[in-house]
């Protein structure tokens, strides 16, 4: 496990080390060529659990401004991997939608008295607009776990089947953090290359899109590819690999 030393640097294990001389992290890579890099890397280090892959980005954004700040969700055309776990905060005949949708947990006052308690054994929060005023109370606890139901997200709404649907399907939620980085999921390693590709150009494109009106200069700063566990390889959006040029060319 990567761990600090005394001087607060980050001390990565001998695998780590081993599998980082083996992949090129210090120039930018065609997407294609990043994502096998990281499942090469996966490989080579032999980890028995299927590590997950997340795309950062580093934006040119001034995050302590509201209007800088970006939210929402993307959908991923290869899916997560994951099996999402959904809580849905709806009475009547929308609890009813949302059980039958496959929502693990459905409820009202007594969701929000669980949630209260301690019950967090979810991945999503959805909830119908008139049951807000209740949701609300648990700014405190869902806020800081990037779980409480926001209408930017798709996670406020009255079509709570469709809603239940996407995240499960492959729906994730993205955001800046204080820094002005986004995180985002984009599938397991054992993923073919092609669906990874396809899970990042979504980011990418709906990141592009979300672009505030108000930053000024170069938007994406940075673009890394890495698994759970495995180094960061650099990406550039822009390029190809030789691979898709030549696709292109016949």
């Amino acid at each position: 496990m990567p761990g600090k030393n005394h001087g607060g640097a980050t001390r990565h294990g001998k695998k780590f080390r081993e599998v980082t001389r083996s992949v090129d992290v210090a120039v930018r890579h065609a997407p294609r060529e990043a994502i096998e890099q990281v499942k090469v890397a996966a490989k080579e280090a032999g980890r028995k659990f299927d590590e997950s892959v997340e795309v950062a980005l580093k934006l040119g954004v001034d995050a302590r401004k509201a209007d800088q700040q970006i939210r929402g969700t993307v959908s991923l055309p290869g899916g997560t991997g994951k099996d999402v776990r959904v809580a849905v905060f709806a009475a009547g005949d929308k609890a009813r939608e949302a059980t039958e949708a496959g929502a693990v947990v459905v409820g009202s006052d007594d969701l929000v008295a669980r949630v209260e308690g301690g019950f967090l054994d979810f991945d999503v929060a959805i909830a119908t607009p008139d049951l807000m005023g209740q949701v609300g109370k648990l700014g405190k606890v869902l806020g800081p776990r990037g779980l409480m139901p926001n209408p930017k997200t798709g996670t406020v709404t009255d079509d709570i089947a469709k809603a239940v649907g996407e995240f499960k399907g492959g729906m994730v939620e993205y955001r800046t953090d204080r820094f002005g980085n986004v995180h985002v999921p984009i599938g397991k390693v054992s993923f073919e290359t092609d669906a990874l590709l396809g899970n990042f150009q979504a980011v990418i494109d709906e990141v592009n899109r979300a672009r505030p009106a108000s930053a000024k200069g170069r938007y994406l700063q940075n673009v890394t590819v890495s698994s759970t566990m495995g180094p960061g390889i650099k990406v550039d959006p822009t390029v190809k690999s030789d691979e898709e040029i030549e696709a292109a060319a016949t």
